[in-house]
């Protein structure tokens, strides 16, 4: 069986929702099954230690989800145009991974989710993928054959799937937005498929 890593952070819900519909496309491809999984927040308390197992949703990734997976689509919100800094220090702990080679060869894709339609969506996706170029991993967007990308009035750029969720962060994910999830997911999966044989 194929497996896929949906990895993300989330703080008020909607990129764990964007991690939910991409898992669903992944599982849309035959033999392929999304491990969908998040990481903790980082606190500015130096003696605050997280729980080992969060108080809900998936369970936290461990470097070894990273090296069993065939593929991995990775998520967060915009902070300030680039990734979170809770899935920037869980990234920063995979130098193992990197002098073994681990994630080398495989696909990846990435995802947000912003306050604002120009909210540093395109260089919080950037910045999600440098990490994962430096790993030797396979990056690939979305193409314009996804009639989403051409059409949304929200969300949705040829880097990977992005939601607009407001200033509250409550705007709900439009349909243009979930179909491009879906789409990610689903072209990951067949990327790996095609690579495992």
């Amino acid at each position: 069986m194929t497996e896929i890593l949906v990895l993300y952070y989330s703080r008020h819900g909607n990129t764990a929702e964007m991690a939910r519909l991409i898992s669903h496309g992944v599982e849309e491809i035959a033999g392929v099954t999304a491990n969908l999984r998040t990481v903790p927040p980082v606190s500015a308390t130096c003696e605050a230690v997280e729980d080992d197992i969060p108080a809900s949703g998936p369970p936290y990734a461990e470097l070894d989800d990273l090296a069993h997976s065939d593929g991995l689509i990775l998520g967060s919100p915009t902070h300030y145009g680039n990734m979170a800094s809770s899935l920037k220090y869980f990234l920063d702990q995979t130098t193992p991974l990197w002098f073994s080679g681990a994630l080398a060869g495989k696909p990846a894709g990435v995802f947000t989710s912003t306050s604002s339609l120009h909210g540093g969506q395109e260089t919080t996706l950037i910045s999600m993928m440098l990490p994962l170029l430096h790993h030797g991993m396979i990056i690939s967007g979305l193409p314009y054959s996804e009639p989403e990308l051409l059409k949304t009035k929200t969300g949705g750029t040829p880097y990977g799937p992005s939601h607009v969720a407001g200033t509250d962060s409550n705007q709900p994910i439009s349909e243009d937005e979930k179909n491009l999830c879906r789409a990610l997911g689903k072209r990951i999966a067949t990327i790996a498929t095609k690579l495992s044989k």
